[in-house]
């Protein structure tokens, strides 16, 4: 550092042109790694090197701007340490404050918690930068609550956004949130509902994470929201910005063993003696004192020890399973219980009977409540279904997908419908497992004495034994199961699970519109159409259900929800996996020209970071398409 002798004037203007220059060529790093600790420990008590600091930051040309401020905010330490090198520059200089609060706050999203909270902190610490903070908290919260936004950004932009809106939370003050508590109330309540609305799992949970925040903060004395969700790191790191920490330093979250320790750390100490004495001889309250005559330990209590908890037996016959959950009497619970633990066994086990009442079972199965609280009531419910399905494949099949657009259903019911379905496919699809076990000759020969065999030839068997055992085998096989050869029974039943479902999807119903608010379900409906289409690979039918699964991408590929395009892209991969390469280039080579173009788009400008991961994979697939049409057999 130079010092002017003689109280001389002197211009710093050439030092901040070069420091911007510096910056913008990429030397960001290397000079303010120097700088930044340097220019803290002389302004932590000189007001004089505070303003020379000050004046530095100020007459950096506006080209170079960005650069410098950026620097400055990802190396301080701490927001204080920010405020004293920076001064009110965001105050003073239209290009630092557009880049302080626009640029590196809804323009991008990929710096770290701490910059966060060094850059909201810094405007948090004077009375003319907090005007900036509550406009920035304001700008956030827009682009929270905007359904557009929600959908048309990216879930870190969506993360980024609302870490910024929690740390902003964390800096208000009482008068200020009495001042906008109507605007946070009502932002509040029309972000939530855009990302209940969602088809993504973590933009529900972030919507509640921050609207139980909000509400924490605005409704201090009275009832807050409360939303059922399962924590992780995400969201107990989000609720941790909401506590403001004392030093305006950035601390990470702390895992729990560390919080339990500086816990600890604050208790009060306590003598040995003490907390020995205390636990020898608790100290009982009068309270607890009267209730110790008024309680009943000294009863006895019945000997209960031999008592054995009484089975209710199973219905045998699958008729009597159909009376027994159709049925209206409350004191047939513990039937009804055993009737549903045992459903799927006795569908499988009377294969016949089931084909006789197969529509009527999966009629009861779907419109099937919870009497009691069975343990795995869903799962074994599905399972049933799933059994009755394989077991009569098309007339349930049949009722199953003329259900799916029918009136009257939940969404619930009609997501358990294409599940089913799912499973069932699988099923059939799937060769069944044989009985028999076959081991390599790494393990031990299993010797077993056979009914009227001669002793005479045991010593056969023992010699065997000890060639087997002296034997060096340089490759040990693993045990493995025999696979059954048989037909694939999902061969002659795919287009009566497939083309029902690909069919009513555009025509909306009083109850249910897939192309409308119904998105959760036309998300699940398409993977199930792709897991279908993956299943049918070398069935008859598979050529058609590739061109209608096609046509039906094709429609909807500039769907606006994120879970829905990523469904659709998956049935683009199960398609180029199934159909075969040569009715592909026969029947589909103009469509596939057009689907090669959307790919392209999708991977260049989507904002969800798993469609563009989809889209690429397809566009390899398509590559691997042109590969086999190049090599020409001679």
């Amino acid at each position: 550092v130079c010092f002017v002798p003689g109280g001389l004037d002197c211009s710093i203007s050439f030092v901040s042109h070069v420091l911007g220059k510096v910056c913008i060529h990429g030397r960001q790093k290397e000079i303010l790694g120097v700088l930044v600790p340097c220019l803290t420990d002389l302004t932590k008590s000189d007001c004089i090197w505070q303003r020379i600091c000050w004046r530095l930051v100020e007459c950096v040309p506006d080209r170079w701007m960005e650069a410098v401020v950026l620097g400055f905010v990802q190396r301080a330490p701490g927001a204080d340490v920010l405020s004293r090198l920076l001064g009110n520059l965001v105050v003073k200089n239209k290009k630092a404050q557009f880049v302080v609060t626009q640029k590196m706050l809804l323009l991008q999203y990929g710096h770290t918690t701490e910059v966060l909270q060094n850059l909201l902190g810094y405007l948090s610490l004077d009375g003319l930068r907090r005007t900036l903070l509550l406009r920035v908290l304001q700008e956030l919260l827009e682009t929270w609550s905007s359904s557009s936004a929600v959908k048309h950004s990216t879930a870190e932009q969506q993360l980024y956004i609302s870490k910024a809106i929690l740390i902003c939370l964390s800096h208000l003050k009482e008068p200020e949130i009495e001042t906008h508590r109507q605007e946070l109330l009502t932002s509040m309540m029309e972000g939530v509902k855009c990302r209940l609305d969602s088809s993504l799992p973590q933009q529900r949970r972030l919507g509640m994470v921050v609207a139980e925040s909000i509400s924490l903060k605005i409704n201090t004395e009275g009832p807050v929201l409360k939303f059922e969700y399962e924590e992780d790191d995400e969201t107990r790191e989000l609720k941790f910005l909401l506590v403001q920490t004392p030093s305006f330093c950035n601390v990470p979250s702390l895992p729990d063993d560390d919080r339990s320790e500086k816990a600890g750390a604050a208790l009060p100490l306590v003598p040995e003696s003490n907390e020995k004495s205390h636990a020898a001889a608790p100290v009982m309250s009068n309270e607890e004192s009267d209730t110790e005559f008024d309680s009943d330990d000294d009863l006895i209590p019945y000997d209960m020890s031999e008592d054995k908890e009484l089975k209710i037996k199973a219905p045998v016959y699958i008729r009597d399973c159909i009376e027994v959950l159709t049925g209206s009497r409350t004191e047939d619970v513990d039937k009804w219980e055993a009737t549903v633990k045992a459903l799927e066994s006795l569908v499988r086990k009377n294969p016949a009977a089931t084909r006789e009442v197969s529509v009527e079972l999966a009629k009861i199965l779907l419109h099937l409540e919870e009497k009691t609280c069975i343990e795995g009531f869903v799962e074994l419910r599905q399972r049933a279904q799933v059994a009755v399905l394989t077991t009569d494949p098309i007339p349930v099949a049949k009722y199953l997908t003329s259900q799916f657009y029918s009136l009257n259903y939940s969404l619930r019911q009609r997501m358990d419908i294409l599940d089913v379905l799912v499973l069932a496919a699988q099923e059939l699809s799937c060769p069944k497992f044989l009985g028999k076990t076959k081991h390599s000759g790494a393990q031990k020969p299993c010797i077993q004495l056979l009914q009227g065999s001669d002793s005479s030839k045991g010593w056969r068997r023992v010699v065997d034994e000890r060639i087997k055992n002296k034997t060096r085998r340089l490759d040990k096989g693993q045990c493995h199961v025999e696979l059954a050869s048989r037909p694939n029974e999902f061969n002659s039943v795919a287009g009566y699970f497939f083309f029902p479902l690909i069919q009513h999807f555009d025509r909306p119903l009083t109850t249910f519109d897939l192309l409308g608010e119904d998105h959760l379900v036309l998300g699940r409906l398409a993977h199930t159409l792709a897991i279908l289409m993956y299943l049918a690979v070398n069935t008859v039918a598979v050529t058609a259900m590739g061109k209608a699964l096609l046509e039906f991408v094709w429609a909807l590929r500039f769907h606006t929800d994120s879970y829905v395009r990523q469904g659709l892209l998956s049935c683009i991969s199960s398609l180029l996996l199934s159909v075969p390469t040569e009715r592909i280039l026969a029947d589909m080579t103009e469509e596939l020209l057009e689907t090669q173009s959307w790919l392209g788009d999708v991977m260049e400008k989507d904002p969800d970071g798993d469609c563009r991961r989809l889209a690429l994979q397809n566009l390899l697939l398509m590559e691997n398409l042109k590969k086999k049409l190049e090599v020409v057999p001679s």
